[in-house]
């Protein structure tokens, strides 16, 4: 789910590396490296919400085929990185805050073990666990983590599964640098991923204080990092409500930091915690497009003095380690027998050609299994919707592979659910149908599917503005003051397409083609017709025949989707293997 094209518009650091040259202080200090007794230089590399993303992708979020127009990531990048670096930084840890499972065909295929062979390669140091970790169970996760040759530190999971037990711990200590690093798991993994039930995740803010609290007991360390997978909020929380913590590195959020514009905001952010101590936070965005680095000062209490560091853009302009990259390309060569399995089939032809105008059946299919796969979960969603822009190609009659699914589904987007007033929702599909976002006065950039659970009657004839006759949730017309819970995905949630203003740091769920494929397995074999949940009408309000589309959006060239820096971004690209296999089924105009 790389769609990443617009990062190129960010100020690149440079030699590919990003290290910023300026210093940056504490209020408490007034130079770098100090040297009298008690002060200690220490420098953090970070990444996270890799996402299985253990090759390059270009900056569609595809398959690297074409390194001229710009490659990101990658771990053959990173190894190069710190191979290049870290001799000069021999006081140096180099720290994993989790989401590694799930986005592309690395995890989808090899499950764990190809990704724990490359986060051995690299030589972490400690890694944290993220929701994803949790996607095929405690059982698999177990196995993975016993394939590890580093600490995994999470202070706030409690569990009766053997395995975990045996690898998880609440921190972690590094005698030789006297500093701890504890880990942290976002609390909402139950209801976002599949732990088992012996699995609870407790309170962040209450585990990370004991854990600070039984270091400061029990040893004599001072100097405390922590490792969390909880998001930029919540980790700006959490360094307010602590005491004892001054350095966090997060994840979950997908949070570029950093000076430029289009950031959000600095690296490191500073908070002040229960102590009136500065806490530095510090993300590095997702899918190892950047390593994070920050080089840090702490004095004999633990408190840092000075801080200088910035995350590393790692673009085609960053080597590659040739050795780990061989070993990568080689893996990719399962991945055509594994595309070619058939996962069902379909008694229809599932019709991509008109989704750009009107309901189309590989619409109805996509958001209808996007919402069952919410409702599956005890979610209260009462409809689904996605972009046509983002459906690329037909599903012909009789079985469906895998490869199909990547091919109609190769941006790697992934669900996430938000909350909307139904003035909000009215406003939303206003906009699309009139071809402009009634909010913002921008165009809109694609024609919308939508599920079952919603129906959508408009009147393309209209002035703009006007067009939507009406807009039934649940069978029954929509109250503008009840908020509804609502299925999407993370590029539209984004602000892709322009359907609705960016909505920051939602927490994404699993990627539309896994979502496609289960949903495909449970109701096989596909059959089914429309059934009017998207209806032209005329000025009666009666149902008219005719395209009856988004007149002002092509039919012949669809929009790619980009990602919006900040948000809840589009977890793993599948896609990024679907262009090395099935480039030549994909016949489109990418506007």
């Amino acid at each position: 789910m790389c769609l990443i094209g617009q990062l190129e518009l960010r100020r690149q650091r440079e030699a590919g590396l990003g290290l910023a040259e300026d210093s940056l202080y504490s209020k408490r200090a007034n130079k770098r490296f100090i040297d009298d007794s008690g002060n200690y230089n220490i420098s953090f590399y970070h990444i996270n919400d890799v996402h299985a993303h253990l090759d390059q992708f270009s900056s569609s979020g595809t398959d690297c085929t074409k390194p001229e127009k710009g490659c990101y990531g990658g771990y053959a990048r990173v190894k190069a990185v710190l191979d290049e670096t870290r001799p000069d930084h021999p006081d140096s840890l180099v720290l994993n805050v989790g989401d590694e499972f799930q986005g592309t065909l690395f995890f989808s295929f090899y499950g764990g073990g190809k990704i724990a062979d490359t986060l051995n390669q690299i030589g972490f140091d400690a890694m944290t666990l993220g929701n994803h970790e949790w996607d095929r169970g405690d059982d698999c996760l177990g196995e993975f983590l016993n394939n590890l040759t580093f600490p995994i530190v999470s202070a706030n999971i409690v569990s009766d599964n053997k395995k975990l037990n045996s690898t998880i711990k609440p921190y972690h200590i590094f005698e030789k640098y006297g500093l701890a690093v504890i880990g942290a798991t976002t609390e909402t993994v139950s209801s976002i991923s599949n732990p088992g039930p012996g699995t609870q995740f407790t309170d962040v803010v209450a585990a990370v204080q004991a854990a600070v609290d039984e270091i400061h007991s029990t040893t004599n360390i001072t100097r405390i990092a922590a490792i969390t997978h909880i998001g930029y909020e919540e980790g700006k929380r959490l360094a307010q409500e602590i005491s004892g913590l001054q350095l966090i590195m997060g994840g979950h959020s997908h949070t570029l930091l950093g000076d430029a514009e289009d950031t959000n905001g600095p690296y490191p952010t500073i908070e002040t915690n229960k102590d009136g101590d500065e806490v530095f936070i510090v993300t590095a965005y997702r899918w190892g497009e950047y390593l994070g680095y920050i080089d840090v000062t702490f004095d004999e209490e633990g408190k840092i003095l000075a801080y200088h560091g910035s995350p590393m853009h790692l673009t085609n302009t960053t080597k590659l380690d040739e050795e780990l990259q061989a070993e990568i390309k080689e893996w990719r060569g399962p991945f055509e027998k594994f595309a070619a399995e058939e996962i069902g089939e379909t008694n229809i032809v599932l019709d991509q050609t008109t989704c750009q105008k009107i309901e189309c059946t590989l619409g109805d299919l996509i958001s209808d299994a996007m919402l069952q796969y919410r409702l599956n979960s005890g979610s209260s969603a009462v409809f689904a919707f996605a972009n046509a822009g983002g459906i690329r190609a037909t599903m012909d009659q009789g079985p469906i592979t895998r490869g199909e699914v990547l091919t109609s589904f190769p941006f790697g987007n992934a669900v996430v659910e938000i909350k909307f007033t139904g003035a909000q929702l009215w406003t939303t599909f206003e906009g699309i149908v009139s071809a402009v976002n009634q909010d913002n006065g921008e165009p809109v950039t694609s024609f919308v599917q939508v599920s079952k659970g919603i129906k959508i009657s408009y009147n393309p004839d209209n002035e703009v503005g006007k067009r939507l006759v009406s807009l039934e949730i649940s069978g029954e017309e929509i109250d503008t003051e009840t908020e509804y819970t609502v299925v999407t995905i993370d590029f539209l949630a984004g602000g892709g397409d322009n359907f609705i203003e960016p909505i920051e740091n939602l927490i994404v769920l699993d990627t539309l083609d896994e979502v496609l494929v289960e949903y495909i397995k449970a109701n096989n074999p596909i059959d089914f017709e429309l059934d009017g949940r998207i209806a032209v009408v005329d000025s009666a309000g009666g149902s008219v025949s005719g395209t009856g589309g988004n007149d002002s959006t092509p039919t012949d060239a669809t929009p790619s989707p980009i990602a919006t820096p900040g948000t809840a971004g589009t977890v793993g690209v599948v896609s990024s293997v679907v262009f090395l296999i099935w480039t030549a089924l994909l016949v489109v105009v990418v506007m």
